[in-house]
């Protein structure tokens, strides 16, 4: 069965860091254009960052502040964020997909892991 499973979230202070996860199952990652999209409430879902064989991209409320990265060897892909903001506050989705490069198309989401940015 095809998963992709988050971890890393949690609670963190305003300028603080996080270090989320995503490792897949039953599907070879590198093989996958690989994004993480973030919601948060009553906002519509945005993708954050994307990594394919292009390259990097970053949503520009990120750039400078995110970075995205891919261990093929372990399947996983994680997002390394720095200097949290309290608007980084969201569901933060892992996603999958089969096309080379980065679109809005998306072929596996994951469950989402909460990152919450308060004092």
């Amino acid at each position: 069965q095809v998963q992709l499973v988050e971890s890393g979230g949690g609670l963190v202070q305003p300028g603080g860091s996080l270090r989320l996860s995503c490792a897949a199952s039953a599907f070879t990652l590198g093989s996958y254009t690989m994004s993480w999209f973030r919601q948060a409430p009553g906002k519509e879902r945005e993708r954050v960052s994307c990594i394919s064989k292009y390259g990097s991209t970053y949503a520009d409320s990120v750039k400078g502040r995110f970075s995205i990265s891919r261990d093929n060897a372990k399947n996983t892909v994680y997002l390394q964020m720095n200097s949290l903001k309290p608007d980084d506050t969201a569901i933060y989705y892992c996603a999958a997909d089969l096309r080379p490069q980065c679109t809005a198309y998306v072929t596996f989401w994951g469950q989402g892991t909460q990152v919450t940015v308060s004092s």
